[in-house]
């Protein structure tokens, strides 16, 4: 089976149950954004939600995709930069207890935080304080993490250091790898467009994204998006939530509707479908079963807080799939 590589920002994910909304507009956050903030404005966030419930989990987009492939049986490996601290331990844990090899780097930088604000409606707001994470750097990647594997999956968080994602990436393609790219936020991919639009015609073979992910990244509505980036991908996935997803390979598209679920929080959706569709596609399934086995995953981890799907639902989940 082939094995696969993430890259990504290191987080631990700080989620927090929202009352309302009012408190996304006293921190200027966008409601369903990702922000960068600083260690001040991070500090602000967690003295104005400290009455609400909250959970911590180790997160990064990245991160949770090959949680996600660990959990369905592919061997997995992971490259981020951590804090030496507390946080960062229960990130190095967190992948060691899943059976995801670790390629850490550890600074004296405190580890990254996402601090994760969830709506009544089950949206998510990011305020993320990067931390130690952004301290992924060309020089501190090594290229024999490389070496042993077919894919890598890389979050387009990464797109705001430049010479970092290229590096990334022609370090993938020199070693051999298929490389799968998950989008990230919208307003990412608005602020990084034109040096997005060149990487991914230059290295991209698998790219995920949302509607709001592919309108930003072509100006289109859903399909025309689907047909757009398909000129420069060889596999490309548009997800429109309630709607399913759609996959566009080889000149054929193959449509997956989501599974009813009732949602609690929305984070780590993408994430999860990006695992499910992948371990598809390893598996040497067609691209509708894949995108259905992303679609079920989906499904699961929406019903709960947090961007993991809980241990005790995988054997199911692992028993559903040979007759999706």
């Amino acid at each position: 089976m082939a094995k696969v590589l993430g890259i990504g920002n290191a987080l631990v994910d700080l989620l927090i149950t929202l009352e309302d909304d009012n408190l996304l507009d006293e921190l200027k956050l966008p409601k369903g954004s990702m922000q960068l903030v600083d260690a001040a404005t991070k500090a602000m966030i967690a003295e104005k939600s400290q009455h609400l419930s909250n959970d911590k989990a180790s997160g990064g987009s990245a991160a949770n995709t090959i949680h996600g492939l660990a959990k369905l049986g592919v061997e997995t490996a992971y490259i981020g930069s951590i804090g030496n601290d507390s946080t960062g331990e229960f990130f190095k844990q967190d992948l060691i207890n899943s059976g995801i090899t670790p390629f850490v780097n550890t600074s004296g930088t405190p580890t990254g935080i996402a601090s994760t604000l969830i709506s009544k409606d089950g949206e998510r707001t990011f305020g993320t304080y990067l931390g130690a994470a952004i301290e992924l750097s060309p020089d501190t990647l090594n290229p024999d993490f490389f070496d042993g594997y077919d894919i890598l999956h890389v979050e387009g968080y990464l797109v705001q250091n430049h010479e970092l994602l290229e590096t990334i990436f022609r370090t993938a393609k020199e070693k051999g790898l298929k490389i799968s790219l998950d989008m990230a936020s919208y307003n990412v991919v608005e602020d990084n467009l034109g040096f997005l639009k060149k990487m991914v015609a230059e290295y991209i073979d698998i790219i995920f994204a949302n509607e709001e992910e592919a309108k930003a990244f072509t100006s289109l509505e859903p399909e025309a998006a689907l047909d757009a980036m398909a000129e420069v991908t060889e596999t490309t996935i548009v997800k429109v939530g309630k709607e399913g997803s759609m996959v566009k390979r080889n000149g054929k598209i193959n449509r997956a509707d989501a599974y009813q679920a009732k949602v609690v929080d929305t984070t780590g959706a993408g994430d999860i479908y990006a695992a499910g569709f992948l371990f598809g596609m390893i598996q040497g399934m067609d691209m509708d079963k894949s995108a259905r086995i992303g679609s079920l995953l989906a499904s699961k981890v929406i019903e709960g807080l947090g961007a993991k799907i809980d241990d005790d639902q995988w054997p199911g989940i692992l028993g559903m799939i040979p007759s999706l």
